[in-house]
């Protein structure tokens, strides 16, 4: 697959298969040596066939030389685990094991526990312990144990298993693989817009990244200085001739800009789309004098300020922002970047929370207006149906900039329903669909003086998605907002009128979230009403309850969510925090705090 673009191996997990130590004459510890490393294979077999890093590689999992019984045991294991860069610890066992002697002790390791639900040997007694361990000296793990009780011999792993195995698996590869990278943010605060206000405490403590901060005048000191790599920019220019589709310009005719001057913008924008890769990844390829530039900032997200400083003189970066997003460009299916429109960095940690959870490409939108049945009708005549009509109306997600053009819903699986692929499955079909679906059009005068353009598609497709938003509140810290729905697809002539309304240059998706009948998720109004931001990551599919389990590693409480309460997987010592999953779940965050919150 694809290289990483990044500094720093992949997160690695590693299996501990803990056994009962006794040996003696009834050879208690050696009967029972095949059955756990057996256990510990099959974990190992199950994720390694079924997670993917974002560069597409398998997730590498190693086990352990030998069963571990006593603490020398552990402390080998432990010490292999360190040679090879293991991040995450699934402890797998069938029996009794002395609970102290053989956990994983390490602070910085994200930790499971399997016990094996059987009832020739007591794994379930072994698991109860072990967790009272954990709980005894702060170290949350997740405890894994099946639903109905298996045979002995059983190498079978129930389906309740596997799904809390790989939701575990999953998002502790996602808090791993964050750890010792950088958000880049270029230019500063955006319109006094919240979520631009980075809080470098927040990337430190909670995600264990640093904050890089680029002023935006360093893109044309770059360009002015033909500080960039003239082979990709020139190959660059011709993609985007041949593939992307000039649209129309509604500014008002003594406004618009000369068919030279929107020539002029492209060759800007295509450049500082470049220049962006260059400061994210660094470029070996840059002229030999600037060995400097060469060097990128490790970034594995990050955000543009544009307005007002810059868009109001230069063209804007909804082309670069749009196209980074996206699982493609002029050299083909790649990895989608993470680039946040206006410097919303909680908003673009939302995007990355979810592409490391998916490995797809993320949509980022303004959670723009609630439609209710009544207004839709007045409106337009049409009387909404399916989801929408379940959600009691829905939402409009629009922004200029930063949707990836994935999200226009024309890639198709083999029944012809819309998706978004990870990069490793887009076809040069899929990609031209993405592209054909897709005009740019001249940006609106009126919010970008300096020009430029902006992406135009409409989403026509139902899929299954997820919406997120990070929040940072004063005396409380992060708080996360889940919002699983749909988009929906309506009638064309009903989106034109709608869409008119506000901007229609830029991409729009219509999003019904799936409705529970209570608090924020009553109707769509409901979820509307309770947003707390102006801004909302969307990515495909149903993750919530991944997000969930993400977010108690990271020691994020989630405030506001529709996930099914038998999906919830948070460290059982949550379990300690009284009855109310969401109360646990505050306290718990609180009481653990960062998992690096004193390390500098």
């Amino acid at each position: 697959m694809a290289q990483s673009r990044l500094i720093g191996n992949y997160p690695v997990i590693g299996i501990r298969p803990t056994i009962d130590g006794r040996r003696g004459a009834l050879k208690v510890r050696e009967s029972l040596e095949e059955q756990t490393m057996n256990m510990a294979k099959s974990a190992a077999k199950l994720i390694s066939e079924n997670l993917c890093y974002t560069n597409g590689e398998p997730v590498k999992v190693i086990i352990a030389d030998t069963t571990i019984g006593r603490v020398a045991e552990a402390a080998a294991c432990a010490q292999k685990f360190k040679d090879n860069g293991v991040d995450i610890t699934l402890t797998v066992t069938p029996c009794w094991c002395y609970g102290s002697e053989t956990m994983d002790m390490d602070p910085m390791t994200i930790k499971a526990v399997w016990g094996f639900n059987g009832t020739e040997r007591p794994g379930a007694v072994y698991l109860a312990s072990v967790l009272a361990s954990h709980a005894q000296k702060g170290l949350p793990a997740f405890g894994i144990y099946g639903h109905d009780v298996q045979e002995a011999d059983s190498t079978e792993i129930p389906a309740d298993v596997k799904e809390k195995i790989l939701r575990f698996a999953k998002a502790a590869v996602a808090a791993a693989t964050m750890r010792g990278k950088s958000y880049l943010q270029i230019g500063s605060v955006t319109m006094g817009i919240a979520g631009s206000i980075v809080n470098p405490d927040f990337f430190e403590e909670y995600l264990g990244m640093r904050v890089e901060s680029v002023d935006e005048v360093e893109i044309i000191r770059r360009m002015t200085e033909g500080i960039y790599d003239k082979a990709e920019y020139r190959k660059a220019l011709k993609w985007v001739k041949e593939n992307c589709k000039e649209g129309f310009d509604k500014n008002p005719y003594e406004v618009r800009e000369s068919d030279k001057k929107k020539e002029e913008s492209w060759e800007f924008i295509v450049k500082m789309m470049c220049i962006i890769k260059d400061l994210y990844n660094g470029n070996s390829n840059l002229p030999d004098a600037y060995l400097e530039e060469s060097v990128g900032h490790n970034a594995i997200a990050g955000g543009f300020q544009g307005q007002r400083q810059w868009t109001d003189f230069y063209p804007n970066c909804d082309f670069p922002e749009a196209l980074l997003n996206s699982s493609f460009d002029w050299n083909g299916a790649r990895e989608s970047y993470i680039l946040a429109t206006e410097n919303d960095s909680l908003n673009g940690v939302c995007m990355l929370f979810s592409k490391l959870l998916t490995n797809t490409a993320q949509i980022f939108a303004d959670v723009r207006t609630y439609w209710s049945e009544d207004a839709v009708k007045k409106a337009t005549g049409y009387s909404i149906e399916g989801k929408a009509k379940d959600a009691g109306g829905f939402i409009h997600l629009i922004n200029s900039g930063a949707a990836c053009l994935d999200a226009c819903g024309e890639v198709k699986d083999k029944d012809g329903n819309g998706i978004i692929k990870p990069f490793w499955e887009m076809t040069d079909a899929d990609i031209k669909a993405c592209t054909d679906a897709t005009v740019w059009c001249a940006a609106d005068k009126g919010y970008f003086r300096g020009g430029g353009f902006s992406s135009r598609f409409l989403t026509r497709a139902e899929m299954p998605v997820t919406m997120l938003r990070l929040n940072l509140v004063k005396g409380l810290g992060p708080v996360m907002q889940i919002a699983e729905g749909w988009t929906i697809n309506l009638p064309d002539e009903v989106s034109d009128i709608l869409w008119e309304r506000t901007d229609y240059t830029w991409p729009c998706t219509w999003f019904a979230p799936r409705m529970t009948g209570k608090g924020a998720f009553a109707t769509a109004y409901d979820v509307m009403n309770n947003w707390g931001a102006n801004h909302g990551a969307i990515s495909y599919g149903h993750i919530g309850a991944d997000v969930i389990t993400l977010c108690s590693m990271l020691r994020i409480p989630v405030c506001m969510h529709n996930v099914p309460e038998e999906k919830i997987f948070r460290p059982s010592s949550w379990n300690a925090f009284g009855m109310d999953k969401e109360g646990q779940d505050y306290r718990a965050c609180g009481a653990y705090g960062p998992m690096y919150r004193n390390i500098r």
